[in-house]
């Protein structure tokens, strides 16, 4: 990974469209510093289009496609995105499985989940479950004492077992059952909302995560960056840039040379 203030300023002119991941991204601590926002209006002002890319629940990103100065917003790993369509006040909701489909793999989860509590007694259900509709979120250390590496590798295994995919995040181990990721509904939202072909505009697009989760974005999109906290996880694909910050600062150290690219700052 090379520091962020080596990529071309060429290249920094080319991007048009911002994915970030939202926990440990976004965020510090837990919280959602007043820089982050700003910065995502400012970038939205420059004509650079905000996309959060994240495990968070339906709920959450209907507030967040709504209430942020952002285009859209991915979903649950990826089970849908939501768009707000502020001119006709309609919001914009589309899904990699229909109805019945997360009827029938909610009910699977639950077993899942219930296995889970039972083998791993200090793992705990996501406080943000409820608000869910595509997947199941299991806390090894937002709400509950820290798992070990071994406890959180066993979830996993327990997911995987059962027919389900899993990643895990800075806080959550998520699962569910479908082939669809991060990437799989960033492709479909950027088509439908922008008629972009990611394939084909690779390179007017940047993505900002930190964790596992991130790994099929770090490795598809070659304008990848990671907060310095990247550092802290073995990833499969490692993003090709990463800041100095930690974290929500990382992310406002990168979008501050976006902007200055532009003349924007």
């Amino acid at each position: 990974m090379k520091a962020i203030a080596e990529i071309p300023i060429g290249l920094l002119q080319q991007v048009h469209y911002l994915l970030t991941d939202i926990d440990d991204t976004l965020t510090e601590k837990g919280m959602l510093p007043a820089s982050s926002l700003a910065a995502i209006e400012k970038l939205d002002k420059a004509g650079i289009a905000v996309i959060p890319i994240t495990g968070r629940p339906a709920v959450w990103c209907d507030h967040i496609a709504r209430m942020w100065p952002v285009r859209g917003v991915v979903g649950e790993n990826g089970a849908f995105y939501f768009s707000y369509d502020r001119k006709n006040r309609r919001m914009i909701q589309v899904f990699a499985k229909d109805g019945q489909e997360r009827e029938s793999d909610r009910r699977r989860l639950n077993e899942i989940k219930d296995r889970i509590l039972d083998e791993i007694p200090g793992a705990g259900i996501a406080s943000d479950q409820n608000y869910r509709v595509a997947d199941l979120a299991i806390d090894f250390c937002e709400d509950v004492e820290p798992l070990s590496d071994d406890e959180i590798n066993h979830i996993v295994k327990i997911f995987k077992q059962s027919g389900a995919t899993a990643r895990i995040s800075t806080i959550h181990v998520n699962g569910w059952f479908g082939s669809y990721d991060k990437l799989t509904m960033t492709r479909t939202c950027l088509k439908d909302l922008f008629q972009v072909d990611i394939d084909r505009k690779n390179d007017q697009i940047a993505f900002v995560g930190d964790s596992p989760n991130d790994a099929p974005m770090f490795s598809f999109f070659t304008n990848s960056v990671g907060v310095a906290n990247v550092s802290d996880f073995v990833l499969s694909s490692q993003p090709k840039w990463i800041t100095k910050k930690r974290c929500a600062q990382g992310f406002v150290e990168f979008t501050e040379l976006l902007l200055t690219s532009r003349g924007k700052l």
